[in-house]
């Protein structure tokens, strides 16, 4: 079982928490990490975990990713958690925006706030205080843009500015953005524009993924995430074993009409003439994309046209029974993030060959408790992944696009 955490930041000037008392042996020590002259510091609450569950990506590969979550069970017996109650070590801080850390095995897992206090008193005594949390996703959704004018740039480039922007002012260092491949087109931008609206609106545009990172940072990734076999976890035969794989096969991906627009240009359509023999016309529209030419737009239509054509045999999740894994392999499983990598290799009820998958991972969730740690990750094909050159498994030309 990997070594959980869970800690909430707590506002010591408040009353609580582990001061510094001046002329004291051991708490007036002020180069201790264990003293605090106040201010908000994370408080180890771990002991008093009962479970705790984790949600973060997205359910299907054209939505905008939702904010992340985190429900965490907390003993209650004592009425530490209760809000009324002052003799409570944490009496002043149960609070909603109070700060959350969860790692596991040592690495990040999830950073938020909480937004409820739901308290649970029984009969019998056995009380629960259930603390819901969100990412910062919320918070970039209650920011907006004032009108203006931006310059033709790359897609990352653009949401570094939207980040910098007056309103939003998103700290440098909790960024993670790709350069990008698209260029965007100078179209003003109105007065109040939600700013994760429009930075969803780059991430379509991109054809990447903009979500709230693990560790809370604002993550923009272009779509060359150019995968390596040296950063690929293996799942299945030879390597970190699993259950529960959930297999579809069918047109939930099948878009066979594909018709672009982008803000003050023109419309592009492709078609895959033989998938609309096939299976009839399965159109997918994009609009008010933020590219700079129509050829951009017609670029994104016919590839999506290639993609997408064919019904796909696809891996739509799995599950990890993290605590039954060694630390190598739970390091591995804690380590993915969305837009991680994996190959995945599976035979059926041991009959034929085995199936050959490489997918991207768009969601993971986990469900803890004092003895299992339950990790579940949802794909996206990774069937037109780009040629890395030179790569031993990406750098195969007859399996492998040279990007667009």
């Amino acid at each position: 079982m990997p070594i959980e955490k869970v800690e909430v930041g707590f506002d010591l000037t408040s009353g609580t928490g582990p001061f510094i008392t001046l002329d004291d042996p051991v708490s007036g020590i002020l180069e201790s990490p264990d003293w605090t002259l106040g201010g908000t510091i994370f408080y180890d609450i771990t002991d008093r975990v009962k479970s705790f569950s984790i949600s973060r990506g997205r359910s299907s590969l054209f939505s905008s990713f939702p904010a992340g979550n985190a429900s965490i069970a907390l003993n209650n017996h004592d009425r530490a958690f209760d809000p009324l109650y002052t003799a409570s070590p944490f009496y002043g801080n149960i609070i909603p925006k109070r700060e959350i850390r969860i790692t596991s095995g040592g690495v990040i897992q999830f950073v938020g706030w909480i937004d409820d206090w739901n308290l649970n008193y029984s009969p019998n005594g056995d009380s629960v205080a259930d603390a819901i949390a969100f990412d910062a996703t919320g918070v970039l959704a209650g920011r907006t843009l004032s009108a203006t004018t931006p310059v033709e740039q790359s897609s990352g480039a653009r949401v570094n500015a939207i980040l910098s922007a007056p309103g939003v002012e998103w700290a440098t260092g909790l960024r993670e953005v790709d350069t990008g491949e698209s260029t965007l087109s100078t179209a003003d931008i109105a007065a109040n524009t939600n700013a994760l609206n429009y930075l969803q609106k780059v991430a379509a545009t991109e054809a990447g993924n903009l979500f709230i990172g693990k560790t809370g940072k604002v993550v923009f990734q272009d779509r060359t995430k150019a995968p390596t076999s040296d950063s690929l976890v293996l799942l299945g035969n030879g390597g970190i074993p699993f259950q529960n794989l959930e297999v579809v096969f069918g047109s939930e991906n099948l878009y066979n009409e594909i018709t672009v627009s982008r803000e003050g240009g023109g419309t592009a359509t492709a078609q895959d003439s033989s998938s609309i023999d096939e299976y009839g016309i399965r159109n997918l529209t994009l609009t008010d994309l933020l590219f700079s030419t129509d050829a951009q737009s017609l670029e994104l239509a016919l590839n999506y046209a290639v993609e997408f054509s064919q019904p796909e045999y696809r891996f739509q999740s799995l599950e990890v029974a993290l605590h039954k894994l060694g630390a190598t392999d739970q390091e591995k499983i804690n380590n993915l993030e969305i837009g991680s990598i994996c190959k995945v290799l599976f035979t059926p009820n041991n009959i034929g060959d085995a199936i050959v998958r490489f997918v991207e991972v768009i969601r993971i969730s986990q469900e803890v408790n004092p003895e299992t740690h339950y990790t579940t990750l949802g794909f996206s094909s990774l069937d037109y992944a780009s040629l890395v050159l030179d790569d031993a498994e990406f750098g195969k030309l007859n399996a492998y696009s040279l990007s667009w």
